[in-house]
């Protein structure tokens, strides 16, 4: 069982040939509103990889409330622990240009008011994984992550956005999983070398886990009992590379919940972050788990 503890958004996504600069105003090809948010997404992508989850998270009382969990509740995710609040739904303002690159303005809203209290003490136990992202207060990842981590529950941390984190929280986390910005802040403030090989082997030896970085089209590194594994990416034709990072950590959260090595978990989290990138939209995009397998195959 997969609980995840995070953000719930809806994206509004601009599509346009380029990404503008400060000050321009371009005209878009088009416009889509979708599902999203870090929380929701990972958890729509564990579902999809085949694990059993529930989302804990906050919506507002608005009319964005609905279609921000439309396709949790499609897929079989488990959100009655989703909670209306009075504030806004989050959203995401998104530009995708032609090459599939993005900005992504975020707005918070109701993803402020996310309390580490509604996942109940009976719900975390040594056969649960947590996973948590950034989007929700810190104190309440901070909270989650120690009681989860005493009652036996596994724990996989996105640190995304990047924000620096304290020797305490990451020694409560079991699985941290960062791009090659997010690893920067983090090793800037614990002083671990910045590079991904250098700070995946570092964060081993200093927190006795496991860490990896993305790389984006170039793959991802991550640390082993045996040492360093670099994992490349393979080449798909990309459409869009929003959720592609919230994809791989979905995809591997599922596959450590079936108890798969963690070599091939690895190759299905960087098999479903690429699929990702084949389809527009962060959760319209997410795979399921017969494409992962097929292409993990070959990884």
């Amino acid at each position: 069982m997969i609980i995840v503890f995070g953000s719930i958004n809806l994206d509004l996504v601009a599509t346009v040939e380029r990404l503008p600069n400060a000050g321009e105003t371009l005209t878009a090809r088009s416009f889509a509103m979708s599902p999203g948010g870090k929380g929701a997404n990972q958890a729509l992508a564990a579902r999809r990889a085949g694990s059993s989850v529930a989302m804990m998270g906050a919506v507002g009382r608005d009319a964005f409330a609905d279609p921000a969990v439309a396709l949790l509740r499609v897929d079989g995710v488990d959100v009655s622990g989703v909670q209306a609040v009075d504030a806004p739904t989050g959203v995401a303002l998104i530009h995708v240009d032609a090459r599939g690159e993005n900005a992504i303005t975020v707005v918070a809203g109701a993803n402020a008011r996310t309390l580490a209290d509604w996942v109940s003490d009976t719900a975390l136990d040594a056969s649960t994984i947590v996973v948590m992202q950034l989007e929700v207060p810190l104190r309440e990842v901070d909270a989650l992550a120690h009681r989860a981590h005493a009652a036996g529950s596994r724990v996989i941390l996105n640190a995304a956005p990047a924000q620096a984190l304290s020797a305490d929280l990451l020694g409560q986390i079991d699985v941290l999983i960062v791009n090659e910005t997010e690893a920067e802040t983090i090793s800037g403030a614990l002083d671990l070398a910045a590079a991904p090989m250098q700070f995946v082997g570092q964060y081993r030896t200093r927190f006795g886990r496991d860490a990896i970085v993305s790389l984006g089209p170039r793959g991802l590194v991550a640390s082993a009992p045996t040492g360093t594994i670099t994992i490349a990416a393979p080449t798909v034709t990309v459409v869009d590379t929003v959720g592609a990072g919230d994809a791989l950590v979905g995809a591997l959260a599922a596959a450590l919940d079936r108890g798969t090595p963690w070599m091939r978990a690895l190759r299905e989290a960087i098999a479903a972050g690429s699929l990702a990138c084949t389809q527009g939209g962060a959760q319209p995009s997410l795979p399921q788990r017969h494409a992962i397998a097929a292409l993990a195959d070959i990884v």
